[in-house]
């Protein structure tokens, strides 16, 4: 039975994708808590599709994936920020505008271009088994860095996830924090393509939270729950995937899928059996 469970760790591919997809899971989880309360689940699907451009555009013009993907995730959701604040538009416009053009611009690239030979299978879908100790490194990077802002602007996010008027009165400086939260984001999303491919990326930022806000009305024990389901999904899934061989992008946030449908059956019937 443990020789069962150890044999994928034999193969170096799986130990690089397992602590991607681990970091990945961790990464979404923690951001997600913030997206789902505030109802913003659009943006992580938009920004992926947009980041999607970026990267056709970064392959083309021979630049490193992460700085030109990088660049482009940050100006979109600059942009998105920009177009929802000073127009009548409301936010989910000012994402669908930004990402949908900068999506197409990527498939209209492709299209024209007879020498482009990127696996657009691994941009869209993901790969995770192709990663690298450098994929690694940002991913981690990125963790930290998202780690580090939460934390040192947690009362100000917390404020904002609530109550934007408030924060307001309390002199919050919820532009500024908004610009923050919207570049940590991006940066997530860009890491997490790698693993979980642009079509899938947004299904984990929403889930793992998802599945916490049915666990708990605690914010903090959200957050954690958030993380730890991420990690478990991740983990979990990419075994399901090494032994049915499955893609794992998709087997992650299957698990995912899954998992949330258990704990919404058990929490409909324990709500029921306190009503009776």
């Amino acid at each position: 039975m443990i020789a069962f469970f150890i044999e994928p760790f034999h193969y170096q591919f799986f130990v690089y994708g397992i602590l991607a997809a681990v970091f990945v899971g961790a990464t979404t989880g923690l951001l997600g808590t913030f997206i789902v309360l505030r109802k913003m689940s659009s943006i992580g699907h938009g920004l992926a599709h947009a980041v999607f451009g970026g990267a056709v555009v970064s392959y083309l013009l021979n630049t490193n994936f992460y700085i030109g993907a990088s660049l482009w995730g940050f100006i979109s959701s600059l942009l998105i920020r920009r177009i929802s604040s000073q127009n009548k538009l409301g936010a989910d416009a000012a994402i669908g505008i930004v990402t949908t053009a900068s999506f197409a611009l990527g498939v209209a690239l492709i299209s024209k271009i007879p020498y482009f030979t990127r696996n657009i299978e691994a941009a869209l879908f993901g790969n995770v088994l192709g990663v690298t100790p450098l994929d690694i490194a940002v991913i981690v990077s990125v963790f930290a860095i998202t780690l580090l802002c939460i934390f040192l602007f947690y009362r100000s996010f917390l404020f904002l996830t609530f109550n934007e008027e408030i924060a307001r009165a309390y002199k919050v400086p919820v532009e500024k924090l908004e610009i923050l939260f919207s570049l940590i984001l991006a940066a997530s999303i860009i890491v997490s393509i790698q693993v979980l491919g642009v079509t899938l990326v947004a299904a984990m930022v929403v889930l793992p939270a998802s599945c916490a806000r049915l666990l708990t009305n605690s914010f903090h024990r959200m957050i954690f729950l958030s993380v730890g389901i991420g990690i478990v999904c991740s983990f979990a899934g990419m075994y399901i995937s090494y032994y049915l061989d499955i893609a794992s992008g998709a087997t992650i946030v299957l698990f995912a899928a899954f998992l949330f449908v258990v704990l919404s059956i058990y929490c409909s019937n324990n709500f029921f059996s306190i009503q009776k």
